[in-house]
């Protein structure tokens, strides 16, 4: 059998209209069954004071904001937050190797940028994101499609918020890419 299921050398991916219905629905079904939504930002909290209680405890527990995540009884790792970011980690390597799309490990980039300025931008974009995701109070997933999709106005100013800044940020550096 041939898993990589591909039209025209193309790799085959589910149909958007479908995939952002499954989406919505599996929000709404994380909000009725945990009371909260989707998110991925808390993982990455979560990895972060586990780290730093691991190197320093008693840094970690003087510092107003990591103190609150830290308990004797249970780890900060444990959260089904993380979980579900490890999931979907595995849950999109899995997909990639399955339907072909994974072929060897390369850097995308446009031909006025090394790979290197390439990751260099990457994990600058992503500290970025990451900081904004703590002040905002959730990323991308978690403030803006969870809370869109529960009507909450901070989500649908959030959702605008990310978008916007990304449509005015990629005029800047559009040159990167083309």
């Amino acid at each position: 059998m041939n898993v990589n299921n591909t039209i025209d050398n193309q790799p085959k991916y589910i149909n958007p209209y479908l995939g952002g219905v499954l989406l919505g629905l599996l929000i709404l079904l994380t909000v009725y069954i945990t009371g909260r939504g989707l998110g991925a930002s808390g993982a990455v909290k979560s990895a972060v004071v586990t780290t730093s209680n691991t190197i320093a405890p008693s840094a970690t527990k003087a510092n107003n904001y990591m103190s609150q995540f830290v308990s004797d009884d249970r780890s900060p790792m444990y959260t089904w937050l993380v979980f579900e970011t490890l999931g979907v980690l595995v849950g999109g390597l899995l997909s990639g190797l399955l339907f072909g799309r994974v072929k060897k490990f390369r850097t995308d980039h446009g031909p006025n940028i090394t790979s290197r300025k390439r990751l260099i931008w990457a994990v600058i974009g992503g500290a970025l994101f990451g900081l904004g995701s703590q002040f905002g109070r959730g990323c991308t997933s978690g403030a803006a499609l969870s809370g869109t999709a529960t009507f909450a106005l901070g989500g649908v100013i959030v959702m605008f918020s990310i978008f916007g800044t990304g449509y005015i940020i990629a005029y800047f550096f559009r040159k990167l890419w083309i």
